[in-house]
């Protein structure tokens, strides 16, 4: 069982380890020990007080390496930095290999673009008829309301556009976007994202949920955020009190690693789900991270835990700069085979690939159908035994004889 994700030889290290993925415990405080019980609640003071530099990085992580100190050297020039006291202490200082660092941490070979890396992987710019507006799928649209985030992710499908390091110069337009919702009636679901769409003000987003619930054909509205994971101060009762005004209202949160569903987080999520709002996980699948049957079941089987649902895992889109974090498609459908039917089907998401240059989400399953003709579905289970299940035509043989039955039994 040994692999990148767990280099250890030792079977009691491993066990100890997966066991230890199960329980939820506090982020604790780390080296923020001295500050006040006010402040560290405060999610102003927690996004005031980021790690956005590569001295404030080595005071929390020490013995950076090589590769993480020339990547934090580039923090705010060509790579985002930005990290939350909060997570910072879910950093383990003493693993180079620690899944919560290799999310987060900066490093040099973000710089270096393989033959297959895009700046735009999912074709969002090509979509957009106007700024901060992706239109991609005929019923629905992304509604990007920000550059920022709580802490910044290095694997990013917008990196290009978050945290402004790369000089995209993103500028959205609300009122544009709102007219354009407005001017479409085939929209009926509305996406909000960024950036981190719960880094505005509660009267900012609750002016922009109003006037989405304005607009006669948007029936439901969903935000997609990091910060119940990144930053679970900011999920305040007043929060939860505004929201609960517009639903049908969903959310979709974002963990890759059971190490992220803390206490904390656990509370933040459940406060969420008191106050209605369906709550989904998309996690990304990251080599080093959660590449492994027993990581990923450890973390979907917590997200249940928090009243969150596994909802899609993904493959790492080819943002420039990822390789590194990219595992192989067969690693992913690997994982998949060791969830479906060997845990809860509420457990297990939906493997997807968001098809390079703007194709939209791919569901990407093992080969659980054999062969299917005019006769027959010949299927493999979970145990890998084999069954067949007869087919039928789509249209009856004899539609006249179906007619006059069904008229048969009306009478009667």
């Amino acid at each position: 069982m040994a692999n990148e994700t767990y280099p250890y030889q030792d079977p009691a290290q491993v066990s100890e380890l997966l066991s230890s993925h199960k329980r939820f415990t506090s982020g604790g405080r780390g080296p923020w020990h001295a500050v006040s019980d006010s402040d560290w609640q405060d999610w102003r003071w927690q996004l005031k007080n980021r790690i956005n530099n590569l001295d404030q990085l080595e005071s929390v992580v020490p013995d950076l390496s090589d590769e993480e100190i020339q990547g934090a050297e580039l923090a705010n020039t060509k790579l985002s930095l930005g990290i939350t006291p909060y997570f910072s202490n879910l950093i383990h200082r003493e693993d180079p290999l620690c899944p919560i660092r290799r999310q987060v941490v900066p490093r040099v070979e973000e710089t270096v673009s393989s033959a297959w890396d895009m700046s735009d992987p999912c074709g969002e710019d090509e979509h957009s008829p106007v700024p901060g507006l992706v239109h991609r799928y005929p019923d629905r649209v992304l509604f990007l309301v920000t550059d920022r985030c709580a802490a910044y992710c290095r694997y990013c499908t917008r990196s290009r556009l978050v945290s402004n390091a790369s000089g995209y110069g993103f500028q959205p337009d609300y009122q544009e976007q709102l007219d354009y919702i407005r001017k479409h009636p085939e929209v009926r679901d509305v996406l909000f994202s960024g950036g981190d769409p719960l880094l505005l003000s509660d009267s900012k987003l609750e002016g922009l949920l109003k006037a989405l619930r304005d607009i006669p054909h948007v029936e439901f509205i969903r935000i997609g955020s990091r910060i119940p994971i990144f930053l679970p101060q900011r999920i305040t009762s007043d929060l939860c009190e505004m929201l609960k005004q517009f639903h049908p209202l969903f959310m979709s949160v974002h963990a890759n690693h059971p190490r992220e569903l803390t206490t904390e987080v656990k509370e933040a999520l459940g406060r969420l789900a008191d106050a209605g709002i369906p709550l989904g996980n998309q996690s990304v699948l990251l080599r080093g991270v959660n590449d492994s049957v027993p990581v990923m079941k450890a973390l979907i089987h917590k997200l249940l835990m928090c009243r969150v649902r596994p909802y899609y895992l993904y493959q790492c889109d080819l943002i420039s700069g990822s390789a590194h974090l990219r595992t192989s498609v067969r690693k992913g459908l690997e994982i998949m085979r060791g969830l479906r039917g060997h845990t809860t089907g509420y457990a297990v998401p939906q493997y997807v690939i968001d098809a390079p240059g703007g194709g939209g989400k791919v569901p990407i399953n093992p080969e659980y159908i054999l062969s299917h003709n005019n006769e027959r579905v010949v299927i493999r289970n979970f145990e890998g035994r084999v069954f067949e299940y007869p087919e039928v035509a789509d249209e009856p043989e004899d539609a006249s004889s179906m007619k006059v039955c069904s008229s048969v039994h009306g009478e009667a």
